[in-house]
């Protein structure tokens, strides 16, 4: 009875994760990240793709059950990356990703701005961005 318990909370934590989709402008030069890598754009670590095109990350209003389930994709809570974007705009190293009020703008956000980066949910994703797989 253990196991299958367990296998259902895995594979629900899964599916949660799964229906995350990262994505990026179509000329982006990157076709997957580390889990690693992607905390890094998202905390400000890492500043530029691939032939110097800036990175520009957006994120989501609060409150919006995708945006919870990203910052659980990275480890870590929405209280702890507002933390760690507080600390690095108080010593002038960069200010979070700017927030925009939903997936539909984000989405739209990214297909026009050359070096985004963001995340919605896998349903709404179109051909007009690049969906990132996501390696371990």
């Amino acid at each position: 009875m253990k196991k299958i318990l367990v296998l259902v909370i895995l594979l629900f934590c899964n599916c949660a994760y799964s229906q995350v989709a990262i994505i990026v402008h179509p000329e982006v030069p990157v076709d997957s990240l580390t889990k690693t890598k992607l905390l890094d754009l998202y905390t400000g670590d890492l500043r530029k793709w691939q032939e110097n095109l800036p990175i520009i990350a957006f994120d989501l209003k609060p409150k919006l059950e995708i945006r919870n389930e990203f910052f659980r994709l990275l480890g870590k809570t929405s209280s702890r990356m507002k933390s760690i974007w507080l600390k690095k705009m108080l010593a002038g190293e960069g200010n979070p990703p700017a927030a925009l009020a939903d997936e539909i703008s984000i989405l739209r956000k990214i297909a026009s701005t050359p070096g985004a980066i963001g995340f919605v949910s896998k349903n709404i994703v179109n051909n007009s961005v690049k969906e990132i797989v996501l390696k371990e």
